[in-house]
């Protein structure tokens, strides 16, 4: 399949509590990893595509940003792909950024109003941001 789902991240105002909870209620498998700008908790599901938690405040997101869950799609060349998104009618609210050495993402508001995340496994020479 092209372009798949690859992460979904909860972004949480209470990141206690939704570990408890989801953890609870499907036996995810939770690990903490201390990084530049904040905890961040990966989901391990086992079978199928794992995830991650963070706190929107820890990690600087605006007070008005209500709790929610984003879904990450795979793809080759993330800046090729945030300027094909911005040409079909997507609004980006994240330019390409890399995150730490594990690749670089964007996120963007399609024409509909639905957010989502693009992610290249690979970092990014020149980032837009």
């Amino acid at each position: 399949m092209a372009n798949p789902f690859v992460h979904i991240e909860l972004n949480t105002n209470n990141l206690p509590a939704a570990k408890e909870f989801y953890s609870k209620l499907f036996d995810w498998k939770l690990d903490e990893h201390k990084m530049p700008a904040g905890t961040y908790t990966t989901i391990n599901v086992g079978e199928g595509t794992g995830g991650g938690m963070l706190d929107l405040a820890e990690w600087g997101a605006p007070k008005e940003v209500p709790p929610h869950w984003l879904a990450y799609i795979g793809v080759d060349d993330i800046v090729a792909s945030t300027a094909r998104a911005k040409e079909l009618g997507g609004t980006v609210v994240q330019e390409v950024k890399n995150i730490g050495d594990f690749g670089a993402l964007s996120v963007i508001i399609d024409p509909t109003g639905a957010a989502f995340a693009l992610w290249q496994n690979s970092n990014v020479a020149d980032p837009i941001s």
